[in-house]
């Protein structure tokens, strides 16, 4: 009875035909937008000749399983990818896409703005790296050591972000690699989660974001998106929670456009805050340089 009210209503999600569940429609409506609020930020003092590199780590997952048993359609999230990037290529910097074993970046095609034609001709233009993004295991096989021209790593979010990367052992040592030789670390809504990899659950001392703020989306609010059919089910656990546990300091109790730099960590909270995030990357990043120079 619960569900057909909900569908009635328009806040049953959806079936994608595959197994899965997208937002309901009035999901839809609440949670994403049409148009993003990208600014087109000029920077004086990009830089040239596009040799200084930023990674981004996409997820190769398309689902969740929630704590009912229910496949949640996700990946990451495009206005969170893409707004942050636009700025990144705006300063200067050249973006290349991995994901864990080199399969295609899952992307949350549901939340794409339609209506936004700066964000969608740069899913375009990317598609082909999507498509055949390098593999993060063979990055780590091969070494790091020869990476020295990527500044940064940039971690997007969408529940995608949860699935697979804070487990990953290549993950731990790119992050490690990050830390040791002191380059910017950039991630965002769901994407700290992949965090947890630095430490895969050992003891929170050790974690080398210990005692570190982050702007993060809430489990607050996780715990509250079934009631209108964003996500299908109760999340299968939170990400909010593990970090705490290993000793962050989440600044953010709501969604509202919230970013955070700590040293060399950069977050942002949501889709909301994608294109601050992207900014306050962006001039850390140039800064960085600049300052090197």
């Amino acid at each position: 009875m619960a569900s057909g009210i909900k569908a009635m209503f328009g806040m049953a999600p959806k079936d994608d035909g595959e197994g899965g569940f997208t937002p309901s429609p009035v999901a839809l409506k609440l949670a994403t937008k049409s148009k993003t609020d990208y600014d087109h930020t000029e920077y004086p003092d990009a830089l040239q000749g596009g040799t200084a590199k930023v990674l981004m780590v996409c997820t190769e997952e398309r689902y969740m399983t929630m704590a009912n048993g229910v496949k949640f359609s996700t990946g990451n999230h495009p206005v969170e990818m893409m707004v942050p990037l636009l700025h990144l290529e705006k300063a200067g910097f050249q973006i290349e896409v991995c994901t864990p074993t080199g399969a295609p970046v899952k992307i949350e095609r549901w939340a794409v703005p339609e209506k936004d034609d700066v964000v969608t001709d740069a899913l375009q233009r990317y598609q082909p790296q999507f498509e055949q993004p390098q593999s993060l295991k063979a990055l780590v096989a091969a070494g790091l050591e020869d990476h020295a021209d990527y500044l940064a790593v940039f971690i997007p979010g969408g529940h995608g972000a949860m699935l697979g990367l804070p487990e990953s052992e290549d993950l731990q040592t790119l992050i490690r690699w990050v830390n040791a030789n002191d380059k910017h670390m950039l991630t965002i809504c769901h994407g700290p989660a992949a965090l947890l990899a630095e430490n895969r659950g050992g003891d929170p001392r050790d974690f080398a974001y210990h005692g570190y703020k982050m702007a993060v989306f809430p489990d607050s609010l996780d715990k509250l998106t079934p009631k209108f059919g964003y996500l299908p089910g109760p999340m299968p656990w939170y990400f909010g929670d593990r970090l705490r546990e290993q000793g962050v300091e989440i600044i953010n109790k709501k969604a509202n456009g919230s970013c955070c730099e700590d040293r060399k960590l950069i977050t942002g909270d949501s889709p909301d805050a994608a294109n601050e995030f992207g900014k306050l990357a962006a001039r850390a990043l140039l800064a960085e340089v600049n300052g090197a120079g």
